[in-house]
């Protein structure tokens, strides 16, 4: 008889062979349509088939786009970057409109944590690259347009070789670096960037380097300080606020590409989706004295955004060194310290929501934000408590090993005792749970 990890191994095989084939026939399936449909459009550029009429019937009845608009989305070629919750909605409506070529450029695999807001990609898409698993779907969406999958990280080597190749640029990113990345490179290439973001229950977008307004540099000559930078991963969001960004992006997009001149160019759209509301706010002009806009360009190629930002060009485990090395330890080392029965105190800094999730036993769950408020008096009634205790070690847990670190830097300055050891977790919950306790909750 076979064993059970053999049968999952003879299961896994006959699966990956069936996927396979599955994506073979999909190719064929492809063919056959193309095959079966009117000549390519391309071969005549200056008109529409009857296909093309039906199709799109609805917005070329529309006086802003009509058949000369359909044609100018037929013929562009737009960038998406970042296959995740912005990119999804954006790259639906982009291929539903018409768009004749579509590149999409991400570095990561589908997760099971993805798919309550990115939206095109399946739970049969998990361990599958983003790029192609959005490619996949368009194609069956619209399979007369064009989709190019880039399955890389965008980066200072290959980011002006990409996108030259596009009209428009779509930032559909969760990172600092990637955006001045993205903005210079589209300068350099004048190309247009439809900026937008979303976080917990709010959203942002703009258009930058488009009809004299001004990049994302002139706003923002300098990055933030990496521990004040908060993505989504760690801070969460609503899957339906990135689709509302994510749509609007395409929507702004469709506007650059038929001539439509009410852009967010020098304008900045604020959504609350707690209240529902929308506001626009005016952004100032060009700068004078920005270093890659302005003339003389101070910036004259791509530089390194890692260390520009101070922060890595990945939404994936971001990892700040805010405390020096002795000042952190291992997960093993709490462990020990939990099984030795050490008399300690184990500070959890995430939010009373996420210590509602999951939490190690014995610890006490006191919020990252009494660490922010400078008045803030249940950080100071901790304080005391640590030296009326005399406490011999603090250590200080948060879900990555970033907000922990903030906390106890600023536990050691408050406390300035040479009699109480105050340490951060490398990694945080998760290292926990990939190195101690595998069943421990991981989100």
């Amino acid at each position: 008889m076979c064993s059970k990890a053999e049968k999952i191994q003879c299961l896994e095989k006959e699966i990956d062979e069936l996927t396979t084939k599955l994506e073979a026939k999909k190719v064929e399936l492809q063919q056959l349509r193309a095959s079966s449909s009117e000549p390519n459009p391309s071969n005549n550029k200056n008109s529409l088939t009857n296909i093309e009429i039906g199709r799109f019937s609805r917005q070329i009845i529309l006086p802003e786009i009509g058949v000369k608009g359909q044609i100018k989305l037929r013929n562009a070629n737009i960038l998406i970057v970042g296959a995740g919750g912005l990119g999804c909605p954006s790259s639906l409506y982009l291929c539903g409109a018409g768009i004749g070529h579509i590149g999409i450029i991400d570095y990561d695999t589908v997760e099971l944590n993805n798919l309550h807001r990115q939206i095109v990609h399946q739970e049969e898409s998990i361990g599958t690259a983003k790029a192609v698993s959005i490619k996949n779907h368009l194609e069956k969406l619209n399979s007369s347009i064009k989709v190019t999958a880039y399955q890389d990280q965008l980066n200072s080597k290959n980011a002006l070789e990409i996108i030259q190749n596009y009209d428009i640029v779509l930032d559909c990113t969760d990172n600092v670096a990637t955006r001045y990345l993205l903005n210079d490179a589209c300068v350099f290439r004048s190309k247009p960037l439809v900026s937008g973001s979303a976080l917990q229950f709010e959203g942002q977008l703009t258009v930058y380097n488009y009809r004299n307004g001004p990049c994302y540099r002139c706003l923002f000559p300098k990055p933030p300080p990496p521990e004040t930078v908060m993505n989504c991963g760690d801070g969460g969001v609503v899957g339906a606020i990135t689709g509302v960004i994510g749509t609007l992006q395409a929507l702004e997009a469709i506007k650059i590409v038929t001539g439509i001149e009410s852009t967010l160019s020098s304008r900045l759209l604020l959504f609350d989706g707690v209240n529902s509301t929308f506001r626009n706010v005016k952004l100032r002009g060009k700068s004078g004295n920005c270093e890659i806009c302005a003339e003389p360009r101070k910036i004259t190629s791509l530089i390194d955004y890692e260390q520009f930002c101070g922060m890595k060009a990945s939404d994936k485990e971001l990892q700040l060194e805010v405390l020096p090395p002795n000042q952190r330890i291992s997960v093993q080392s709490l462990n020990k310290h939990r099984e030795n029965n050490d008399k300690h105190l184990l500070i959890d800094v995430r939010s009373e929501n996420e210590y509602e999730i999951c939490s190690l036993k014995q610890s006490e769950n006191h919020p990252i934000k009494i660490f922010q408020d400078p008045n803030s008096a249940s950080r100071k009634a901790l304080i005391e408590r640590i030296k009326n205790e005399k406490i011999p070690q603090v250590f200080v847990i948060c879900r990555r090993g970033n907000d922990s670190q903030i906390a106890a830097k600023k536990l050691i300055e408050e406390l300035d005792d040479s009699t109480v050891q105050i340490y951060d977790i490398i990694g945080g919950l998760h290292a926990w749970t990939n190195q101690i306790d595998e069943y421990f909750p991981k989100y």
